[in-house]
């Protein structure tokens, strides 16, 4: 496991390179693959202070990644979504490694997928928790 995690740390370090992007930016692209989201959120999901993902999006838009967007749901909220270029962008460097990896999740059988699909949610949800932990209660700095 700490294997694959250091090759896709290695990989995403890669992208963000080629996209002339640092990590905290990579990360919230990541993010709003799934939809729009806050500038809170996305200083929760990055780690990073409210000022500095303000910057963070500036920079972003600034490229045209990112656009700001009014909520649907209440006008009042702002949201952060992915624009048509930073979806090309980010797929340009994903999408070779989703094709080459989908041959290799036609092979297993619903069983396989079901039990990978579990583990995954598993192993998601008890390094949240780790995290967390650590988050409330940090080791002493040497």
């Amino acid at each position: 496991m700490q294997q694959y995690q250091r090759s896709v740390q290695a990989f995403d370090d890669t992208v963000g390179r080629a996209l002339g992007l640092g990590p905290a930016d990579l990360r919230c692209l990541d993010w709003l693959v799934d939809g729009p989201k806050s500038a809170g959120q996305l200083s929760t999901a990055t780690g990073l202070r409210p000022a500095a993902t303000t910057a963070l999006i500036d920079r972003l838009a600034k490229r045209g990644l990112v656009r700001r967007t009014r909520s649907e749901a209440d006008r009042r909220t702002v949201l952060v979504e992915m624009t048509e270029l930073g979806q090309t962008r980010t797929w340009e460097a994903y999408g070779p490694l989703v094709r080459a990896g989908q041959p290799m999740l036609e092979e297993l059988d619903t069983e396989q997928l079901e039990f990978m699909a579990d583990y995954l949610r598993r192993i998601t949800a008890l390094t949240d928790e780790h995290r967390a932990l650590l988050a409330q209660h940090p080791p002493q700095p040497a």
